[in-house]
């Protein structure tokens, strides 16, 4: 059950990601991002064995936001590219503060679910600043190395719309490597024995690289959508003009 679960995830993340460009652009990329940076770092406290690994749950959405990086990067600019990133940020920081503020409550002699929100968020400060750290670290490398790619391979061939797969994978793929080994040892350090680490390391990065790969036919997708939305405000705009 754990590995379908984790497949179902995988295509209604990614295919929300694609709807919510298509609906509202990049606000609706913004948006997710802001969404999968918080849900991230509640269900990462969760550890599942699925596929014969050891693995906390939060990876998905985590990949989820690279492939949003990606595809602004692609149809929008870097500097939307960068402004995600600003947004994901902003959202744990919020999120941090005021999740830390409801253990300061005094539950009523009624309340029943205190102890659980305890036991569930008493981690939290940790895990989110290692997400936070990383995540700033790891998103702002992908997208100064999305770019990198883009201008080699367009001064290497002289076409800019070519190579979109090596630039989205040559990205990610690197940029991974950094995000799943800083969070690890910043997040787990201490708590898991060094065997359990290194499985959590091992499996998070193979889904990041199995993620990264997956995502690939989405942002060609989503530069289609791109393509369309530009091609049919420009006719709009010569009517317009015409008119």
């Amino acid at each position: 059950m754990n590995e379908l679960i984790l497949v179902i995830s995988l295509i209604l993340i990614y295919g929300t990601v694609l709807l919510a460009y298509f609906l509202f652009g990049r606000t609706g990329l913004y948006c997710i991002s802001a969404i999968a940076t918080v849900m991230a770092n509640i269900e990462v406290v969760i550890l599942i064995k699925a596929f014969g690994m050891e693995q906390t749950l939060g990876n998905v959405l985590f990949a989820a936001t690279f492939l949003i990086t990606d595809i602004l990067s692609e149809c929008e600019g870097k500097r939307h590219a960068n402004k995600a990133v600003y947004i994901g940020i902003f959202s744990q920081i919020f999120f941090l503060l005021l999740s830390q503020s409801w253990l300061l409550y005094a539950p009523a002699e009624g309340d029943s679910t205190m102890q659980a929100i305890k036991t569930i968020f008493s981690n939290t400060p940790r895990l989110i600043l290692a997400s936070l750290s990383v995540y700033a670290v790891s998103q702002i490398f992908d997208v100064w190395l999305y770019h990198k790619w883009w201008n080699f391979t367009q001064k290497k061939f002289g076409d800019k719309k070519r190579f979109l797969w090596l630039r989205n994978n040559g990205s990610t793929l690197v940029s991974q490597i950094v995000n799943a080994m800083l969070f690890t040892t910043i997040a787990f350090a201490g708590k898991y024995d060094f065997k359990t680490l290194a499985s959590i390391f091992g499996s998070s990065y193979l889904i990041y690289l199995v993620a990264a790969l997956l995502d690939t036919p989405i942002v060609y997708l989503a530069r289609l959508i791109s393509e369309r939305r530009k091609s049919k405000f420009k006719s709009d705009m010569e009517d317009i003009t015409t008119t």
